[in-house]
């Protein structure tokens, strides 16, 4: 029997009771989540320095984040946890106020979130063109490689070795079987190599000192007043906003790849729970994830909340309990991981000749502006509004130019027909006035709408314009065969906006 489908339109629900029932697919969840904790170990570390705060902050919240997306969030099988570009966002209030502040920020943010995901922010998602998806997922990959770099260079020999064993495991192991997921394996094997020979290279325990308690619950101590608001709200906004854009294009990207519906509103209101409990319990907040989120379902193959829920709850046994163990893994077994996700994440068909030669250049502008901002600036919300704000401009140049206006004179020369065809707006109507012939015309003047659409003001102040200018030579205009929404609302809005007189 197929997976019943939600009234959310995601199939996780049946997907959690196929793989509790089915010990293959629990034991591919259980060891996607395994996978993904490790990973997220040295992430979370790195992104607490760029934070400036103590790594058990980043990976309390990664913790906290995603247990509680787990649960709340509407996009089974993503990973949320902390993440460099919230880190970046809210370094400085760490920097000039403290810890205690960067907590109230993180939980205002959080509820920022709530409140955006509750008025349906997520709507917007439909605004976000295909473009500008492909090119945020190909600067991802490139994000995700340079990322790594820092652990290639300036670092003993055998770290390279080390790499290239475990990209060829990654690419052999799944030709094999996919009852394991091979960045486990990559990870067992090298950490095995690594100890049985003594081998001197970076580990994770080389990354920053893991905590040896559990998180407790906390209450930020800082002052409520409108000083504190003024300090942490514009920060918190930026919070909220970046790490909305992350999840739910991160969301929209696994929906691709694993071919499921996902209720971008409940990820959009979980992402701000999950911050607020994560700020309550010392955490720096973050958002989706996409290298794990990508190694979770990509590389490992998970498709439930459990691999979720067990990548927060495996990260906690491996950090407190078993940190000892976890601190040997060497940093070239995570490299390699990363740089096979990467891999994986690009969007190759993208950029072969034959797909550019076919792709409008249009689009092809959209992809490489979105790609050039978000390396660039290494923000990735920052580079799909500036792909959305390319792909607006370029649509508007393109519908332009698809307004016509065509001009007969009857037989005596009494009355000329202006036929207006095409979409009447800001960018359309603008030259709209030019294309009459005030002067030579006759007396009377009928201007045919009923191939055109109005739907501006500036459309309308352009008609007022029109007749206007014809007034001034004597000449009377009758506009005829507006549809009805046209008609009412130029009758709102003509001779009231003082342009045309």
């Amino acid at each position: 029997m197929p997976p019943a489908i939600t009234p959310t339109g995601t199939r996780f629900a049946s997907s959690v009771r196929d793989a509790l029932r089915s010990p293959r697919l629990l034991t591919r969840e259980v060891l996607a989540g395994l996978v993904v904790a490790v990973a997220l170990i040295p992430e979370a570390i790195a992104f607490s320095i760029i934070a400036g705060v103590d790594p058990r902050v980043g990976l309390f919240s990664s913790f906290v984040m995603a247990v509680a997306i787990a649960f709340l969030g509407g996009r089974p099988a993503m990973i949320s946890a902390a993440t460099g570009a919230v880190a970046l966002v809210i370094a400085p209030v760490m920097r000039n106020h403290g810890l205690d502040y960067l907590l109230a920020t993180v939980i205002l943010g959080g509820v920022i979130q709530v409140a955006l995901g509750l008025l349906g922010v997520a709507k917007l998602m439909r605004f976000i063109p295909r473009s500008v998806m492909v090119g945020f997922v190909n600067a991802l990959a490139i994000l995700i490689f340079l990322s790594q770099l820092e652990q290639l260079i300036d670092v003993p020999w055998m770290v390279y070795p080390l790499v290239g064993a475990g990209l060829l495991i990654l690419w052999l192991f799944p030709k094999l079987t996919a009852a394991v997921p091979a960045p486990l394996i990559a990870i067992v094997v090298l950490t095995g190599v690594v100890v049985a020979f003594g081998i001197a290279v970076p580990t994770v325990g080389d990354q920053g000192e893991l905590p040896d308690s559990m998180p407790l619950l906390l209450v930020p101590d800082v002052p409520l007043t409108l000083e504190t608001l003024g300090i942490i709200g514009p920060y918190a906004l930026a919070m909220a906003a970046v790490g909305l854009l992350e999840s739910l294009m991160t969301a929209k990207l696994v929906d691709d790849i694993t071919d499921t519906h996902s209720s971008k509103t409940r990820e959009s209101w979980a992402q701000g729970v999950a911050n607020v409990l994560s700020g309550f319990f010392g955490g720096m907040g973050g958002c989706a994830m996409i290298g794990q989120t990508m190694i979770n379902v990509k590389a490992s193959g998970a498709r439930t909340r459990i691999s979720t829920f067990l990548a927060g709850v495996f990260l906690l046994i491996l950090v407190v309990v078993l940190g000892d163990v976890v601190a040997i893994i060497p940093m070239a077994a995570l490299v390699a991981v990363m740089i096979m996700v990467s891999v994986l994440t690009f969007d190759w068909h993208s950029i072969l000749p034959s797909t550019l030669k076919r792709m409008p250049k249009s689009e092809t502008a959209v992809m490489l502006a979105t790609v050039a901002v978000t390396v660039a600036t290494h923000n990735l919300a920052l580079g799909v509004l500036v792909g959305v704000v390319v792909a607006a401009v370029l649509f508007t140049r393109r519908v332009a130019h698809f307004t016509a206006v065509r001009r007969t004179v009857s037989p005596d020369g009494s009355e000329a027909r202006y036929t207006v065809d095409g979409e009447l707006f800001f960018a359309s109507s603008n030259d709209l006035t030019t294309q009459f012939e005030y002067v030579a015309d006759p007396p009377r003047v009928v201007i045919d709408m009923s191939g055109s659409h109005v739907w501006d003001a500036s459309s309308v102040a352009a008609l007022d314009a029109i007749v206007t200018k014809y007034e001034r030579h004597g000449a009377a205009v009758e506009i005829v065969g507006m549809n009805e929404a046209t008609t009412a609302f130029h009758g709102r809005l003509s001779g009231e906006l003082g342009g045309g007189h």
